[in-house]
């Protein structure tokens, strides 16, 4: 996992200052969060690139600031018009509702300067081609349809500095120190200056373009726009897919401090486990749209499926698993064999669509049939009948498909398929070669129930 930091422009000045900090200090203590986050999380950090980076970033947005330029895409002129710091960008008024931004609540600026510009009006019916044809994909469909929607209402060309006597905190323009460089026409390349774009490195070759380029959705313009259109004049290949997710709110309402609904995700993970907080975050919004966030919302989810539904299916199998050693000849029953392979199939194929949440859906629905498995065979009345090959080969079903559980569970509950795989007694290899090489190590529950 490479991650990137964006730590320039007025919005990050004016952040710093009413913390009263230096902005140096605030952006360096933001980054360190980030990594703290991860850790605890579980996420990879391979690599960790930040915009303030003068020896890794700064030389690949000048590189693609001298691309632009040789292109005749760049050019000087004077320019008025309304600036939202929040967005760091100007906005028409037709983008206004009741004079404000609609994701910033505030009126933008009236600003008059001289700046440089993008020529972006040039690539406007190239993007829109390749958008209709989705030779570059948005999704989802609503998303597309709005991007089509502002190109058709005509596009113009994009500043792409601010003066540096109105902002010093960024790169300086090559060969014009009284300019700086737009903070979005310097962030949007830490795309690939974090892959070694500026000296064409390796990782910039293996792994540009982008399968999928995944934004929030107050950002689209610029990601489906002004990015690709950046590419375009430089002469590098685009991202193959745009994915566009919603807003997390709390209570219903986009979090704020004002109204004091902010979710400290420290917090979440201390009490609840980071997976538990992976869980809920990708099985309980939406991946294209708003999702709301509750700690009632949370704690019923958690002991609906983690505390009734997983934990207690591990628990519950494997306490019968330690009652008799299976024979080691039986195979896994055809039908049993059947629900599981397509139980991936659906897996992967939702997978595939970004549909997270109906991938875990998927796993939950193959615990339920577990469940349900487990009541009507009642393994415990076959051992006690001495039908010790009828409880084998109940058992060799409910084991392996708690393997195939975890599997499924891997890239979204790291830390429990672990634990699973554990108290099954087997390597994590491929999921064809277990066989039923189960040695039982039942440990304590994986999820505790909530009181409620």
């Amino acid at each position: 996992m490479f991650w990137l930091a964006d730590e320039h422009g007025r919005k990050i000045v004016e952040a710093a200052e009413k913390v009263e900090k230096p902005v140096e200090q605030f952006v360096d203590e933001t980054a360190a969060k980030f990594k703290e986050l991860a850790g605890v999380l579980n996420i990879s950090n391979d690599d960790f690139v930040r915009t303030t980076d003068q020896k890794r970033h700064w030389p690949a947005v000048e590189k693609m600031w001298r691309k632009l330029l040789s292109k005749g895409d760049i050019y000087k002129a004077n320019y008025k018009g309304l600036y939202c710091v929040g967005h760091e960008a100007f906005m028409k008024p037709s983008e206004l509702k009741d004079g404000k931004c609609p994701i910033h609540f505030k009126e933008p600026e009236t600003i008059e300067e001289e700046n440089y510009f993008f020529r972006l009006s040039r690539y406007a019916n190239e993007l829109e081609s390749i958008i209709r044809t989705e030779e570059f994909k948005i999704v989802p469909a609503g998303r597309k349809n709005e991007i089509l929607s502002f190109i058709a209402e005509g596009v113009e060309d994009v500043s792409f500095s601010r003066p540096s006597k109105d902002l010093s905190w960024g790169i300086p323009v090559p060969d014009d120190p009284t300019h700086t460089i737009y903070v979005w026409s310097d962030a949007l390349v830490n795309y690939i200056s974090l892959l070694g774009y500026a000296e064409d490195g390796e990782n910039f070759k293996k792994y540009w373009p982008a399968d999928v380029h995944i934004i929030g959705k107050d950002i689209l313009r610029f990601h489906a726009l002004i990015w690709p259109a950046m590419l375009l004049s430089a002469g590098l290949p685009l991202p193959k897919n745009l994915f566009v997710h919603g807003f997390i709110t709390s209570g219903g309402q986009k979090m704020s401090k004002t109204l004091g609904n902010v979710i400290d995700p420290f917090e979440v993970i201390k009490k609840y486990g980071a997976d538990a907080a992976r869980y809920y975050l990708l099985r309980e919004i939406p991946p294209t749209e708003d999702g709301d966030f509750t700690f009632e919302k949370f704690e019923e989810r958690y002991n609906a499926d983690l505390a009734n539904g997983l934990g207690n299916l591990v628990a519950r199998v494997l306490t019968l698993a330690e009652k008799r050693t299976a024979k080691k000849e039986l195979k896994i029953s055809a039908d049993v064999r059947e629900i599981i392979d397509r139980a991936w199939e659906n897996y992967e194929k939702h997978l595939a669509e970004m549909k997270f949440n109906e991938a875990l859906e998927t796993i939950r629905r193959l615990i339920g049939f577990c469940d349900e498995y487990v009541d009507k065979e009642k393994p415990w009345e076959l051992l006690k009948q001495g039908k010790e090959k009828e409880f084998d080969q109940a058992m060799l079903n409910l084991l392996t498909s708690l393997s195939h559980i975890a599997w499924l569970l891997e890239p979204f509950m790291p830390q429990t398929a672990d634990k699973i795989f554990e108290q099954l007694g087997i390597e994590k290899t491929a999921k064809d070669e277990w066989n039923n090489k189960f040695v039982i190590k039942k440990q304590a529950s994986l999820f505790p129930r909530l009181p409620k």
